[in-house]
């Protein structure tokens, strides 16, 4: 097993374990990131442990027991620890430490976006370039909102505390939110394909701890359904393959049918929300037999249900632009062209899809190449390269 694919598996097991024996956020990352760096120095002489995941915890536990016993404080607080690891779970408890310190992270005292950023640092190990991608800001913005993200649990005294049954509805949709932004940081980049497995793992775990809550199981039939499609997004040289172009036969049909399944039976309580909309969505697509058989036109209507986020404005132009024909769709994009999308590739890669199938190759080129310049995958580069040389012939 290679060190980068132990890293992002065990990172946030690590932190989380530490946070919960510690209360203390600064010190289980700093621990964790000691323990990594012994990692790397003593595996590739000693070899990678059987259970890599205990001995990284084990060794960063270590590290801060070390740093307590240092500190003038060190007897009350080792003792505290001690106590915290003896102590049995309560009944409503989250039964995983991930999930425990991600409803601690969203804490209301926090703003949404900081809540799921700090989320997103502390226990998937993103970077803050990644999340800022993410967010779609920039890198030194996020930077910034993660550092008073932090001062203010610092000042406040936020506990790393797992709060009680029916204070955990308040602080879900945060966490639904880092769920969803951890399973597409995996999905849009092959190199951290596993958490999106990570992503779907966790909110399974969430709907059997909060089964009565629809959007936990929209956003878990989400997940499936994107996921299913997985193995055919790129090529066998590594380019990204559209969903029109995907094989079909490949999809994991048993893991569309249980999406489906639990988005009927979510959607039946009555209670639609954003993230159930997205999987009728992703269900449009995954159960339509052909590419042509792809109902828009209630893709489109679907989008239009949703906050339109910039995001979700460009989603639901390339729906109405499938729908009611590439004019139409390029008018739309016109609209977001000086707003919030302005440096994010799938504006320009989209814009030059539409203008493709108008004839207006020589635009559709100038767009793929501004397209191109802004991917940032190579996955996506490859495949904006090969549309750009079509259209340049």
């Amino acid at each position: 097993m290679k060190f980068e694919d132990v890293y992002r598996q065990e990172w946030g097991q690590v932190v989380a374990t530490l946070i919960r024996l510690t209360g203390d956020w600064e010190l289980a990352e700093e621990c964790a990131q000691e323990a990594f760096a012994a990692a790397l120095e003593r595996w590739p002489r000693d070899g990678v442990p059987r259970k890599p995941g205990a001995w990284l915890t084990t060794t960063a536990r270590n590290r801060a027991i070390d740093w307590l016993r240092r500190e003038a404080v060190g007897a009350a607080k080792l003792k505290e620890v001690a106590a915290m690891s003896d102590e049995p779970e309560p009944a409503y408890d989250v039964p995983d430490d991930r999930l425990r310190l991600m409803f601690t992270c969203c804490h209301p005292a926090l703003a949404m976006e900081a809540r799921v950023a700090l989320t997103l640092r502390t226990l998937a190990g993103l970077s803050t370039a990644e999340i800022a991608r993410a967010f779609l800001v920039p890198e030194a913005t996020m930077s910034k909102r993660l550092t008073r993200a932090r001062q203010k649990i610092q000042y406040a005294g936020i506990p790393y505390r797992v709060p009680p049954a029916h204070l955990l509805p308040e602080r879900t949709p945060a966490v639904l939110a880092v769920l969803y932004l951890l399973f597409n940081e995996g999905y849009s980049d092959v190199v951290r394909s596993s958490l999106s497995g990570e992503a779907i793992r966790l909110a399974r775990l969430l709907v059997q701890l909060m089964p009565d809550e629809p959007e936990a199981c929209g956003l878990l039939a989400l997940m499936l359904l994107h996921d299913a499609r997985r193995d055919t997004r790129l090529s066998a040289d590594g380019v990204l393959v559209t969903l029109d172009e995907q094989d079909r036969t490949r999809w994991d049909h048993a893991q569309i049918t249980e999406g489906v399944e639990l988005l009927d039976a979510t959607l039946a309580r009555g209670t639609p929300g954003p993230y159930q909309v997205q999987a009728a969505i992703a269900a449009c697509h995954a159960t339509a037999r052909t590419a042509a058989d792809t109902d828009w036109p209630q893709i489109a209507a679907l989008y239009g249900q949703l906050k339109q986020t910039p995001v979700i404005a460009l989603n639901r132009a390339v729906a109405i632009g499938m729908a009611d024909g590439p004019a139409v769709g390029l008018r739309l994009l016109e609209q977001l062209a000086a707003g919030p999308l302005t440096g994010y590739h799938l504006l320009p890669a989209t814009r030059a899809d539409f203008l493709r199938r108008l004839g207006r190759l020589a635009e559709a080129a100038t767009a793929y190449r501004e397209a191109l310049e802004l991917a940032t995958t190579e996955a996506e580069r490859r495949y904006l390269a090969r549309r750009l040389e079509e259209v340049s012939q």
